[in-house]
């Protein structure tokens, strides 16, 4: 009978495995697996899980299950897997590792847009056993080879190589980058993506925005049963890199998907890249326990740039245009442009137009010329740079010589009154000031800015110095 003969099948397949396998390793795993039927040369069996039967295919128990069905049934047996899914109900899946025929493997399916740009669709299927066929959403141009580096930016490079050296192995996991716009963590993010792909083609790597993610949550939980499909193609992803993380704030249900992605990935070994426009410890409308594990690894902040990594941001992308620069143009861009590198690459796109369409030489009037268009000179934003630099005109000394390690007087003074200004007239941390001026630490900041203002107390000098140069910082009116 044929009703009867898979049970009488899947019995003989049971006692060989049973004669050749540790007993522990047979009765987690093969006693509980029910034979459904067979059919010509293919047999069904129902497994308690989606993980029940990734184990059954682990190259450990496979081939046993293998030869176990080729000893009873031939080399032509095909084997099916009914998986029981969420709600209950059953689906059934192929055999897919290839120890014996099997069907094709059907890729996750990409749609594309008008634009013919790739779209991540909702995940509205069962992972099979097959590595999906994913578009990873990354953008070429993107690599760490296009990054540069600079003091503002290091410690994020740094371990964004580290991460992917060794995704899901390295101690920055999730590796959180944060800080302003246009600084850079979309690309730094992305080049991760674009190193492990590199180094491990294999590897499931997914880059989306957290604006994307939320509509496919939401697109999810219209329709019936897809926010389990959802959430376990999410699950499969080896590197994640959800961009702007911040945007989940006050989006419930979103947050408790990512909760469940987040902490699954993370026991699986697997690795996540997040970004955001503020620190973990400033993020607001979060729930704790996902902030909590936001901190669980490295948080990398980036910086606006500094004066020699803007030089060599407005090098190299004018090296890539074909074009290079005068030494004294990009000195004065450096100095004048002082923003994010977003500000950066748009100044040089306006000089170089207002070049090629005038046909007009790049110089130094030029590029004055096209800086007031761009940048407010009088009224641009006071920044750490702008404050340094006017302190090293005051006192008629190098750029270099205030970072540097020495401990003459006037520089050690100079460099003080510089951090005691860039405390009080910016919104940069005791860290950050510290690591741009001299690598000092957040403790030596402190010192010196307790000592300027016991200074100003006690010393007429310092006084009418500080006071001389709030007056050159401080924008008309305020």
């Amino acid at each position: 009978m044929e009703n009867a003969k898979h049970i009488q099948v899947w019995n003989e397949c049971l006692q060989f495995i049973k004669n050749n396998t540790p007993e522990a390793v047979y009765e987690k795993w093969f006693k509980p697996v029910r034979a459904l039927s067979l059919i010509g040369s293919t047999l069904t069996i129902e497994v308690l899980s989606d993980e029940h039967m990734r184990q059954l295919e682990s190259d450990r128990l496979i081939d046993i299950l293998a030869a176990a069905l080729k000893k009873v049934l031939g080399d032509s047996v095909k084997l099916m897997y009914n998986v029981r899914v969420v709600g209950g109900s059953f689906v059934t899946i192929p055999h897919q590792n290839g120890k014996w025929p099997t069907n094709r493997p059907v890729p996750f399916p990409i749609q594309r847009n008008s634009k013919d740009e790739a779209v991540i669709p909702n995940p509205f299927i069962i992972p099979g056993l097959q590595k999906l066929h994913i578009d990873p959403q990354l953008n070429p141009k993107y690599s760490f080879e296009n990054f540069i580096e600079g003091s503002c930016n290091r410690l994020g490079k740094n371990a964004g190589e580290k991460v992917a050296a060794a995704p899901g192995n390295s101690p920055f996991n999730p590796l959180f980058i944060y800080g302003g716009s246009g600084l850079g963590k979309t690309h730094l993010a992305q080049a991760i993506g674009l190193r492990v792909k590199e180094k491990y083609p294999d590897k499931i790597v997914l880059y989306v925005s957290a604006n994307r993610f939320q509509t496919q949550y939401m697109d999810a939980v219209n329709v019936k049963n897809n926010l389990t499909d959802f959430l376990h193609f999410y699950q499969t992803i080896d590197v994640l890199i959800i961009d702007d993380v911040q945007e989940f704030a006050k989006k419930e249900g979103t947050q408790n998907a990512f909760f469940h992605i987040f902490d699954h990935l993370q026991q699986s070994g697997k690795q996540l890249v997040l970004t955001s426009d503020c620190a973990p410890g400033s993020m607001q409308g979060l729930e704790s326990r996902l902030l909590s594990r936001f901190k669980w690894g490295l948080s990398a902040e980036l910086l606006p740039p500094d004066f020699d990594t803007r030089k060599n941001i407005f090098i190299a992308k004018s090296q890539a245009e074909g074009i290079v620069l005068p030494g004294d143009v990009i000195n004065f861009l450096a100095e004048k442009v002082t923003g994010s590198v977003r500000e950066i690459e748009g100044t040089l796109v306006s000089l170089l137009a207002h070049s090629t369409l005038n046909k007009e030489d790049i110089t130094l009037d030029l590029a004055r010329r096209v800086t007031e268009q761009i940048v407010n000179v009088e009224n641009q934003e006071i920044s750490l740079d702008k404050i340094r630099n006017t302190v090293c005109d005051y006192f008629k000394i190098s750029r270099d010589a205030i970072v540097s390690k020495t401990r003459k007087r006037e520089i050690v003074q100079a460099r003080q009154i510089t951090m005691y200004l860039v405390r009080n007239l910016t919104k940069t941390s005791l860290a950050s000031i510290g690591s741009q001026i001299g690598g000092k630490d957040h403790a030596t900041v402190i010192h010196a800015c307790n000592t300027v203002s016991d200074l100003i107390e006690t010393d007429r000098n310092i006084k009418r110095y500080v006071a001389e140069l709030e007056k050159q910082l401080k924008p008309a009116g305020n």
